[in-house]
């Protein structure tokens, strides 16, 4: 009798077992998956990030407010130009470190306004930088604006 019971509990224990090593396996996979579809998903255009800030603002963006706004200085050591330069389709180069920045405007550098996170990240540093404050959305949206308005 016991050599039944452990035969019995040896047959059913290693099913067991194998259906665990593929429900982990199965839940690894959909895991996967589901950041290969949420990936895409943040991934945004400029225009699409544009009208967020024109949403969160309430007004049209105007290209030209953008571009006064990039290349004046308020009250501060420097303007956005002072790093980007004011012809935004060429690299520019860091006031202080000196590293190159690659263009700005998307026309110039598509990668540029397609993850918002990035361009939240860039605009609250720069911002503060240059205004010392974060920029408002209409800003935001003035200055990308502008940026669009730039083609190859």
């Amino acid at each position: 009798m016991p050599h039944f019971s452990l035969v019995f509990s040896l047959a059913r224990a290693w099913p067991l077992r194998w259906c665990g090593l593929f429900a982990r396996r199965a839940a690894a996979g959909l895991a996967l998956g589901a950041c290969a579809v949420a990936g895409p998903a943040h991934a945004l255009t400029a225009p699409e990030q544009l009208a967020t800030y024109a949403a969160q603002s309430g007004q049209k963006p105007q290209a030209g407010q953008g571009q006064v706004f990039f290349t004046t200085k308020h009250g501060h050591e420097w303007s956005c130009a002072s790093c980007h330069t004011a012809t935004p389709t060429v690299e520019g180069k860091h006031a202080s470190t000196g590293k190159v920045i690659r263009p700005l405007a998307p026309a110039a550098n598509p990668e540029r306004f397609t993850d918002a996170a990035k361009t939240e990240k860039w605009f609250r540093r720069n911002c503060n930088d240059v205004v010392g404050r974060e920029c408002t959305p209409a800003e935001k949206a003035d200055v990308l604006a502008w940026l669009l308005s730039f083609k190859n």
